[in-house]
């Protein structure tokens, strides 16, 4: 087994009184694709979060690409995030494009900011990138023209223009209408092709069973199961497993999924 890219231990996590994270034991290897599923509530996107520092862990360690990004519940000095943060990438719910910028804009800004490379470095770049997500005509117009899909498809372009060694997805597509989350995950699939370490909280199942090579499952805090999508979703061993995975099938069947 080669040596993890993302190595937590004992994460813990409260707000106030509450407890969002329980004592998380979790590794991700180099090029793996993991998909946490689980309902409402049960800690996943505040594990994402504290990857990357956005969330601050109170207990445990996270090792990402190398960063101690918490050391027995100390996170690493506000300082060095920036530097972590050029390698985790990250694409949230919400796309947080710059509206007054263009989207070509909107990509080349922190490469431009945070790596040093010229304004033609960037753009060669940015329009590399807008190619992969398929928007390369859309390059010179304003978000607000943009479908929802389309400015998703921008913000993983823009977070994949810091060059990530790994990208987080915090439920990409569940801000989206149902007829754009298909283009959104293609795009991820294709990363997923490419080798890309990915980490992705999603409510998309079938996604899940094509692209994942390990599927979490969270329930108040804790990982109830782990394993490739053929155990989990063929034959889970945890009761609150089978008793998540019923609740999406039935949702997927009312929807007409």
């Amino acid at each position: 087994m080669s040596q993890a890219i993302i190595d937590v231990r004992g994460l813990k996590k409260s707000f106030g009184q509450h407890q969002v994270l329980t004592g998380i034991d979790f590794a991700v290897q180099p090029s793996q694709v993991v998909v946490v599923i689980g309902p409402s509530g049960s800690g996943k996107s505040t594990f994402l979060r504290c990857l990357n520092g956005l969330e601050t862990a109170e207990g445990g360690t996270i090792v990402a690409c190398g960063h101690p990004v918490v050391q027995n519940g100390q996170m690493m000095p506000e300082a060095k995030l920036d530097t972590l943060r050029t390698e985790v990438g990250m694409v949230f719910q919400s796309f947080n494009l710059f509206p007054h910028l263009t989207v070509l804009d909107n990509i080349t800004l922190a490469p431009i900011a945070l790596r040093g490379l010229s304004r033609r470095q960037a753009d060669e770049q940015g329009m590399q990138l807008l190619a992969k997500v398929g928007l390369e005509h859309k390059a010179r117009v304003y978000p607000g023209t943009l479908s929802g899909g389309q400015k998703q498809r921008v913000a993983i372009a823009r977070a994949l223009a810091m060059q990530p060694k790994v990208m987080l997805f915090d439920e990409p597509t569940s801000a989206l209408d149902p007829e754009l989350v298909g283009e959104v995950l293609q795009v991820m699939k294709n990363l997923a092709g490419e080798g890309m370490t990915m980490l992705i909280v999603t409510h998309e199942m079938g996604f899940a069973r094509e692209v994942a090579d390990v599927v979490v499952v969270m329930d108040h805090g804790n990982i109830v199961e782990a394993g490739p999508p053929s155990q989990i979703f063929g034959a889970p061993r945890e009761a609150r497993t089978r008793s998540f995975l019923q609740t999406m099938l039935a949702r997927e069947v009312a929807h007409g999924a």
